[in-house]
């Protein structure tokens, strides 16, 4: 059934935004503050005040252990069992709990600061390590595994700054992947040479991080994939190979396993096994994609929860897209746990996503507010977002769309005390 697109070029032209927030709550809802710095900045205070409390530390394992430590922080964090298990426990409180519990609870998808603080703590006690070792009585073997670790961390550290990262993504991707992998393998030289026997601690912590870094390629398989191209701009892969992931997972996807990889949400069909995935030209990666579509792709890794999985700790949410922001969106609108409404500003929706795509989106949305770009130019999406809300009576507004965007709508709401969540662009 071809479902009408509802018109909207006046919705939200007579809202009047709430007014601003006193002027503290405003300075802790600004993206230099949010719950990722945080958590971040949380960690490396505890390791301060360790080091303040612990004294003189030797050169040996005691001081090696908090670098450890950190290191274990910093990967353990980021494996998907664990990033499923955060967001289970977090989504789990009762929507009856109070909503600045439930605001603040819903901000899990910010675990990447405690990767970052781990990351950074962890490389400062192994420096303040290899000074001591240096000076004191480290052999040559120690010192020279030291002075390649320490030179690694440097580099990995380094291009992991967000002006690197952004601007050179995928040679950062490589440099994390493999200089992690370096890294890993000189800390356990590091640590079998002080090591006094089999029972050191530290073995056992490595042995931990080892384990979190395989199992996701331990899970690695190439499988069919079948592409669907509504328009130049957007290709709808098509998975079933004996996997459904649960609503709002994502999926990472390659061609080439060892060079990069890029997640997608996963969109599974009602009454169908396997799942999709909306894929829009957004680079070299993608547009090769869409214009020489591959028969197999490389999957690695468990399907992974994200940031819109937090809806269930509300009553009512608003779901603002634009674009191909549709997709992570998508699932939880057709699962319809929790009652949404969708805000979604594309250009000509139809022609760019197929009759298909649109027609099951307003099937289970009727009263989206759907916004084509090409006719009516590009809206205030604070606006929109912000009348939605209100109409609705919603508890909270997810953003699924690019990052300048995203912020704008996240902070331009949470800084007039609106609940409001979306990507943060960590990995």
């Amino acid at each position: 059934m071809r479902h009408p697109v509802p018109p909207t070029p006046r919705f939200g032209d007579d809202v009047v935004l709430p007014p601003l927030t006193s002027w503290p709550r405003r300075i802790l809802k600004h993206p230099r503050l949010m719950h990722y710095y945080r958590l971040a900045a949380l960690v490396v205070t505890a390791n301060l005040a360790f080091a303040a409390t612990a004294g003189d530390l030797p050169h040996d394992e005691s001081a090696l252990g908090p670098a450890l430590a950190n290191l274990a922080l910093a990967v353990v964090v980021r494996q998907q069992y664990v990033i499923n298990f955060l967001f289970r426990v977090a989504t789990s409180a009762p929507v009856t709990w109070p909503l600045k519990v439930r605001w603040t609870l819903a901000k899990v998808y910010h675990f990447g600061g405690l990767h970052v603080g781990g990351a950074l703590a962890g490389t400062a006690w192994f420096l303040a390590l290899t000074v001591a070792l240096t000076v004191g009585d480290g052999s040559g073997a120690v010192l020279a595994v030291s002075y390649a670790l320490i030179a690694l961390l440097a580099v990995i550290v380094a291009t992991a700054l967000p002006p690197f990262r952004s601007r050179f993504h995928d040679c950062f991707e490589k440099i994390h992947r493999f200089g992690g992998w370096a890294a890993l393998l000189l800390f356990w030289a590091h640590t079998l040479l002080l090591a006094r026997g089999p029972g050191e601690p530290g073995i056992w912590v490595l042995a931990l991080v080892t384990f979190s870094v395989a199992l996701p390629w331990l899970r690695l398989r190439k499988v069919d994939v079948r592409i669907e191209r509504p328009s130049p701009h957007v290709a709808i892969a098509r998975f079933d190979h004996g996997v459904t992931p649960f609503a709002g997972s994502s999926t990472a996807i390659s061609r080439s396993p060892l060079k990069e990889w890029h997640s997608f949400a996963n969109v599974p069909a009602p009454g169908q096994s396997g799942f999709r995935l909306t894929i829009s030209r957004a680079g070299d990666w993608t547009g090769s994609f869409i214009d020489d579509a591959p028969a197999r792709v490389w999957v690695k890794g468990i399907t992974t929860a994200g940031v819109a999985n937090v809806e269930t700790l509300f009553r009512k949410v608003v779901y603002v897209a634009t674009g191909s922001g549709i997709g992570p969106c998508l699932p939880h609108l057709l699962a319809a746990e929790v009652p949404s409404r969708l805000v979604w500003a594309t250009r000509d929706p139809r022609t760019t996503y197929g009759d298909g795509l649109v027609d099951e989106i307003l099937a289970v949305q009727p009263d989206a507010v759907v916004w084509d770009t090409g006719r009516h130019g590009k809206p205030d999406m604070v606006r929109l977002a912000y009348a939605a809300y209100a109409e609705f009576g919603a508890d909270a507004v997810i953003c699924i769309s690019n990052k300048k965007l995203t912020w704008q709508v996240v902070h331009g709401l949470e800084r007039r005390g609106v609940p409001a969540y979306g990507a943060i662009w960590d990995s």
